[in-house]
Protein backbone atom coordinates (compact mmCIF):
# COMPACT_ATOMS: atom_id res chain seq x y z
CA UNK A 1 0.00 0.00 0.00
CA UNK A 2 1.04 3.76 -0.47
CA UNK A 3 2.70 5.83 2.24
CA UNK A 4 -0.38 8.10 2.62
CA UNK A 5 0.42 10.05 6.49
CA UNK A 6 -1.05 13.09 4.90
CA UNK A 7 2.18 14.92 5.86
CA UNK A 8 4.26 17.64 3.40
CA UNK A 9 7.89 17.28 3.36
CA UNK A 10 9.88 20.10 5.29
CA UNK A 11 11.77 22.73 3.83
CA UNK A 12 10.65 22.05 0.33
CA UNK A 13 9.14 24.30 -2.38
CA UNK A 14 5.46 24.26 -1.98
CA UNK A 15 2.91 22.87 -4.93
CA UNK A 16 1.79 24.49 -7.94
CA UNK A 17 0.70 23.81 -11.68
CA UNK A 18 2.67 23.60 -14.60
CA UNK A 19 6.51 23.11 -14.92
CA UNK A 20 9.11 25.68 -13.04
CA UNK A 21 12.58 26.54 -13.71
CA UNK A 22 13.90 25.61 -10.38
CA UNK A 23 12.53 25.09 -6.86
CA UNK A 24 13.06 28.65 -6.45
CA UNK A 25 10.18 29.27 -8.64
CA UNK A 26 7.72 26.66 -6.91
CA UNK A 27 7.60 23.44 -7.84
CA UNK A 28 4.62 20.78 -8.88
CA UNK A 29 4.34 16.66 -8.01
CA UNK A 30 6.77 15.42 -9.93
CA UNK A 31 9.33 18.26 -10.18
CA UNK A 32 9.29 17.49 -6.30
CA UNK A 33 9.79 13.74 -6.75
CA UNK A 34 12.53 14.56 -9.07
CA UNK A 35 14.44 16.64 -6.36
CA UNK A 36 13.73 13.75 -3.10
CA UNK A 37 15.26 11.33 -5.64
CA UNK A 38 18.35 13.12 -6.16
CA UNK A 39 17.80 13.56 -10.40
CA UNK A 40 17.64 16.33 -12.52
CA UNK A 41 15.30 18.66 -12.33
CA UNK A 42 12.32 17.67 -14.12
CA UNK A 43 8.27 16.54 -14.14
CA UNK A 44 9.11 13.58 -16.37
CA UNK A 45 11.82 11.77 -13.68
CA UNK A 46 13.42 8.42 -14.31
CA UNK A 47 12.00 7.28 -11.00
CA UNK A 48 8.80 7.16 -11.23
CA UNK A 49 6.41 4.57 -14.13
CA UNK A 50 5.74 6.83 -16.99
CA UNK A 51 1.61 6.95 -16.23
CA UNK A 52 1.86 6.86 -12.74
CA UNK A 53 3.84 10.25 -13.46
CA UNK A 54 1.17 11.79 -15.79
CA UNK A 55 -1.42 10.75 -13.54
CA UNK A 56 0.67 12.66 -10.48
CA UNK A 57 1.25 15.77 -12.66
CA UNK A 58 -2.89 15.60 -14.00
CA UNK A 59 -3.69 15.96 -10.39
CA UNK A 60 -1.59 18.10 -9.45
CA UNK A 61 -2.40 20.61 -11.92
CA UNK A 62 -6.33 19.50 -12.17
CA UNK A 63 -6.44 20.35 -7.83
CA UNK A 64 -7.49 23.72 -6.32
CA UNK A 65 -4.71 25.70 -4.87
CA UNK A 66 -6.03 25.41 -1.49
CA UNK A 67 -6.06 21.52 -1.57
CA UNK A 68 -3.05 20.71 -3.07
CA UNK A 69 -0.73 20.66 -0.02
CA UNK A 70 -2.84 17.50 1.06
CA UNK A 71 -0.84 15.68 -2.02
CA UNK A 72 2.73 16.58 -0.76
CA UNK A 73 2.66 13.87 1.79
CA UNK A 74 2.06 11.58 -1.32
CA UNK A 75 5.44 12.60 -3.11
CA UNK A 76 8.15 10.24 -1.61
CA UNK A 77 5.38 7.27 -2.45
CA UNK A 78 6.12 7.58 -6.56
CA UNK A 79 9.75 7.26 -5.83
CA UNK A 80 11.45 3.92 -7.35
CA UNK A 81 7.75 2.78 -8.79
CA UNK A 82 8.63 2.44 -12.53
CA UNK A 83 8.97 -1.09 -14.80
CA UNK A 84 8.22 -2.43 -18.12
CA UNK A 85 5.00 -4.63 -17.69
CA UNK A 86 2.12 -3.66 -19.34
CA UNK A 87 -0.15 -4.67 -16.36
CA UNK A 88 1.01 -1.27 -15.11
CA UNK A 89 -0.56 0.80 -17.70
CA UNK A 90 -3.50 -1.12 -18.10
CA UNK A 91 -4.29 -1.86 -14.34
CA UNK A 92 -3.88 2.60 -13.65
CA UNK A 93 -6.12 3.41 -16.78
CA UNK A 94 -8.32 0.59 -15.92
CA UNK A 95 -8.69 2.24 -12.12
CA UNK A 96 -8.78 5.66 -13.04
CA UNK A 97 -11.92 5.00 -15.71
CA UNK A 98 -13.09 2.75 -12.79
CA UNK A 99 -13.19 6.07 -10.41
CA UNK A 100 -14.05 8.79 -12.69
CA UNK A 101 -17.07 6.80 -14.47
CA UNK A 102 -19.78 7.39 -12.34
CA UNK A 103 -19.30 11.14 -11.94
CA UNK A 104 -18.34 12.71 -14.79
CA UNK A 105 -20.52 14.50 -16.95
CA UNK A 106 -22.65 12.05 -19.83
CA UNK A 107 -20.52 12.63 -22.88
CA UNK A 108 -17.57 12.22 -20.27
CA UNK A 109 -19.50 8.85 -19.07
CA UNK A 110 -19.10 7.48 -22.67
CA UNK A 111 -15.59 7.91 -22.83
CA UNK A 112 -14.75 6.09 -19.90
CA UNK A 113 -17.26 3.25 -20.16
CA UNK A 114 -14.88 2.72 -23.29
CA UNK A 115 -11.89 3.63 -21.59
CA UNK A 116 -13.34 0.61 -18.68
CA UNK A 117 -13.68 -2.17 -21.62
CA UNK A 118 -10.62 -1.14 -23.61
CA UNK A 119 -8.15 -1.43 -20.27
CA UNK A 120 -10.11 -4.57 -19.34
CA UNK A 121 -9.80 -6.18 -22.87
CA UNK A 122 -5.73 -5.32 -22.30
CA UNK A 123 -5.74 -7.21 -19.29
CA UNK A 124 -7.73 -9.90 -20.63
CA UNK A 125 -4.79 -10.53 -23.94
CA UNK A 126 -2.15 -10.35 -20.95
CA UNK A 127 -3.75 -12.81 -18.77
CA UNK A 128 -4.92 -15.14 -21.09
CA UNK A 129 -8.36 -14.84 -19.92
CA UNK A 130 -11.87 -14.82 -21.70
CA UNK A 131 -13.01 -11.21 -23.37
CA UNK A 132 -15.72 -9.96 -21.86
CA UNK A 133 -14.98 -11.15 -18.25
CA UNK A 134 -14.73 -7.97 -16.19
CA UNK A 135 -13.42 -7.93 -12.28
CA UNK A 136 -15.82 -6.87 -9.79
CA UNK A 137 -14.98 -2.32 -9.49
CA UNK A 138 -15.66 -2.10 -13.33
CA UNK A 139 -19.18 -4.42 -13.46
CA UNK A 140 -19.83 -1.60 -10.52
CA UNK A 141 -18.85 0.97 -12.41
CA UNK A 142 -20.82 0.18 -15.22
CA UNK A 143 -23.69 -0.41 -13.31
CA UNK A 144 -23.68 2.76 -12.24
CA UNK A 145 -23.82 4.71 -15.60
CA UNK A 146 -26.11 1.98 -17.63
CA UNK A 147 -26.70 4.37 -20.50
CA UNK A 148 -22.90 4.82 -21.30
CA UNK A 149 -22.07 1.17 -20.45
CA UNK A 150 -24.65 0.38 -22.99
CA UNK A 151 -23.49 3.22 -26.00
CA UNK A 152 -19.70 1.65 -25.16
CA UNK A 153 -21.15 -2.08 -25.89
CA UNK A 154 -22.86 -0.35 -29.06
CA UNK A 155 -19.23 1.54 -29.73
CA UNK A 156 -16.62 -1.05 -29.71
CA UNK A 157 -18.77 -3.96 -31.39
CA UNK A 158 -17.91 -1.56 -34.33
CA UNK A 159 -14.09 -1.70 -34.46
CA UNK A 160 -10.89 -3.73 -33.34
CA UNK A 161 -9.00 -3.30 -29.86
CA UNK A 162 -5.64 -1.23 -30.17
CA UNK A 163 -2.48 -3.74 -29.69
CA UNK A 164 -1.70 -3.61 -25.99
CA UNK A 165 1.58 -1.45 -27.02
CA UNK A 166 -0.40 0.74 -28.92
CA UNK A 167 -2.82 1.39 -25.90
CA UNK A 168 0.42 1.53 -23.69
CA UNK A 169 1.64 4.56 -25.95
CA UNK A 170 -1.28 6.25 -26.83
CA UNK A 171 -4.99 5.04 -24.91
CA UNK A 172 -4.15 4.67 -21.19
CA UNK A 173 -2.22 8.56 -21.04
CA UNK A 174 -5.72 9.56 -22.84
CA UNK A 175 -8.02 7.62 -20.63
CA UNK A 176 -5.73 8.90 -16.74
CA UNK A 177 -6.16 12.90 -18.62
CA UNK A 178 -9.58 12.30 -19.33
CA UNK A 179 -10.27 10.56 -15.69
CA UNK A 180 -9.04 13.58 -14.20
CA UNK A 181 -10.31 16.74 -16.00
CA UNK A 182 -13.29 14.66 -15.86
CA UNK A 183 -12.99 14.35 -11.76
CA UNK A 184 -12.00 17.82 -11.90
CA UNK A 185 -14.96 19.41 -13.53
CA UNK A 186 -17.83 17.29 -11.93
CA UNK A 187 -20.83 17.99 -9.73
CA UNK A 188 -19.60 16.67 -6.67
CA UNK A 189 -18.62 17.98 -3.29
CA UNK A 190 -14.95 17.53 -2.70
CA UNK A 191 -13.17 17.31 -5.89
CA UNK A 192 -9.98 17.80 -4.09
CA UNK A 193 -10.58 14.58 -2.55
CA UNK A 194 -11.86 12.46 -5.14
CA UNK A 195 -8.49 13.59 -7.38
CA UNK A 196 -6.33 12.66 -4.25
CA UNK A 197 -7.53 9.49 -3.81
CA UNK A 198 -7.76 8.36 -7.80
CA UNK A 199 -3.60 9.45 -7.13
CA UNK A 200 -3.32 7.31 -3.95
CA UNK A 201 -5.03 3.84 -5.92
CA UNK A 202 -2.82 4.93 -9.11
CA UNK A 203 -0.23 4.36 -7.04
CA UNK A 204 -1.35 1.28 -4.93
CA UNK A 205 -2.03 -0.45 -8.31
CA UNK A 206 1.69 0.25 -9.71
CA UNK A 207 2.68 -0.57 -6.25
CA UNK A 208 1.41 -4.02 -6.63
CA UNK A 209 2.91 -4.82 -10.00
CA UNK A 210 6.70 -3.47 -9.93
CA UNK A 211 8.80 -5.82 -9.50
CA UNK A 212 6.11 -8.72 -11.04
CA UNK A 213 7.03 -11.06 -13.85
CA UNK A 214 4.94 -9.91 -16.84
CA UNK A 215 5.05 -13.10 -18.26
CA UNK A 216 2.92 -14.51 -15.46
CA UNK A 217 -0.35 -15.64 -15.89
CA UNK A 218 -3.25 -13.96 -13.32
CA UNK A 219 -6.55 -15.76 -12.43
CA UNK A 220 -9.63 -14.32 -14.83
CA UNK A 221 -12.22 -12.57 -11.96
CA UNK A 222 -16.12 -13.35 -12.24
CA UNK A 223 -17.20 -12.38 -15.44
CA UNK A 224 -20.17 -10.17 -16.00
CA UNK A 225 -23.86 -10.85 -16.88
CA UNK A 226 -23.29 -10.87 -20.57
CA UNK A 227 -19.45 -10.56 -22.31
CA UNK A 228 -18.72 -8.12 -24.73
CA UNK A 229 -18.26 -8.74 -28.36
CA UNK A 230 -14.44 -10.06 -29.41
CA UNK A 231 -13.84 -7.31 -31.36
CA UNK A 232 -14.39 -3.44 -29.98
CA UNK A 233 -12.95 -0.14 -30.51
CA UNK A 234 -10.20 2.02 -29.85
CA UNK A 235 -10.49 4.80 -26.67
CA UNK A 236 -12.17 7.87 -28.63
Amino acid sequence: MSRDDGQQPELLPVLSRGKHRSPRKGACFMEFASLLAGERWSDHPLCTHPLLAAVARHVNDCTSDAGRSRLAGLIPSVIGLTGDDPHIDARVALRSATIALPVVAADGQRVMAVSVLASEYVLAELDGRPVGALEAQSRAALGQAPHAAAWADRFVARGGWPPAMRFRRQAAPTIVRNAVEGIAQACVPDPDAMLRDLLVQAIDECAAWVGRDPTQRHPSPPSRTGTHPAGAGAVP
